[in-house]
């Protein structure tokens, strides 16, 4: 039998999710930017006047809700526009780039927050409790509100999950200012103001470490978290007619979509694309992947430049070294193998 070379995007036997998440509504995220812009003006307002720390850091952090949530509307709408031209994906990771600008802002936030509020500690100035508290709790329910609003789009997107950490960082942010508010009525103590904000500091440092780390692990084009390349690696050349696998890379396009691609080598006997469909109906139903580029080759190929014998477990890279002169990652087949 001749060598046959296949390349096969896997287009033709499944559905593919291209587009940005479909249930991600651009008016709950209207409607959370509207409540936010609206009572930010207000909290600045009192934080001047009753010189609190603790709201002006959850002003700015209300700033930056608002950017996020202008970033993710944005981001939608470059993640939609078709593929074309050089972008060959398309405009995907628009949202990723929102997702890391959000994390970033986070972190720089938190490190001049937490400077002023080491600051105050030392030296506090005069607060006025009153104020502070009452525009807490209005910031309490305004943030409860907003999150809900955002919570009612799609989460699955790292866009949109950038935006909602800012909200709920937000949210316990005024909580623990409504605290401290009490605090300074009954103590008089106004370093309660600087640990109020310290607490804010917290989280805002652990939401955009978290937003960082998501967006960078697709950036770096490495598997989706949960995914054990190996594993997959290892059930896909157990399947039969499977006598190798390699250059096996499973990564994220976008934070809803993960594309796969491999070198498969069958046994001569079997026919290869009965054995590309059965690959990709695995990787659809147990791994909930359906953007596939499987290229198949009959392995008597193999065989005959590396000496192998078809059907037993060849060493590691013998298909690899007659296929591709510069594979990449471990190679999967039959029986105890290196990873």
């Amino acid at each position: 039998m001749s060598s046959h070379d296949h390349n096969h995007p896997g287009t033709g036997d499944h559905g593919h999710s291209h587009g940005v998440a479909q249930n991600a509504d651009r008016r709950w995220l209207g409607a959370a930017l509207a409540l936010i812009l609206a009572f930010m003006a207000g909290e600045v307002a009192v934080g001047v006047a009753s010189h609190s720390l603790a709201l002006l850091s959850d002003a700015a952090h209300m700033l930056t809700d608002a950017a996020s949530i202008v970033l993710a509307l944005v981001a939608m709408r470059l993640a939609a526009r078709p593929a074309r031209g050089g972008y060959t994906f398309g405009l995907k990771r628009a949202e990723i780039l929102s997702a890391q600008a959000n994390g970033i802002t986070l972190l720089v936030l938190a490190a001049w927050l937490a400077y002023e509020a080491v600051r105050r500690l030392i030296d506090p100035p005069p607060v006025a409790g009153g104020p502070v508290l009452v525009t807490a709790l209005v910031g309490v329910a305004v943030n409860l509100l907003a999150a809900w609003c955002i919570s009612r789009a799609n989460r699955t997107s790292l866009n949109v999950e950038g935006a909602y950490q800012h909200i709920l960082t937000d949210l316990y942010g005024f909580i623990a200012t409504a605290v401290a508010g009490v605090a300074v009525l009954t103590t008089g103590s106004a370093r309660a103001d600087a640990v109020a904000t310290l607490v804010v500091v917290a989280l805002m440092l652990r939401a955009g470490t978290g937003l960082c780390r998501a967006s960078g692990r697709i950036f770096l084009e490495a598997a989706p978290a949960g995914t054990d390349p190996d594993a997959l690696g290892d059930q896909l050349a157990a399947q039969e007619g499977v006598v190798e696998v390699h250059d096996l890379h499973v990564w994220q396009i976008g934070s809803e979509q993960t594309a796969l691609s491999a070198h498969v080598l069958v046994t001569p006997a079997d026919d290869c694309h009965a054995v590309r469909r059965g690959l990709e109906r695995l990787l659809a139903d147990q791994w909930g992947i359906t953007h596939t580029t499987l290229q198949v080759d009959h392995a008597h190929t193999a065989a005959a430049r590396q000496d192998v014998t078809i059907g037993s477990a060849p060493p590691p890279a013998a298909g690899a070294a007659a296929h591709c002169e510069d594979a990449h990652g471990p190679t999967h087949h039959a029986g105890p193998h290196d990873h």
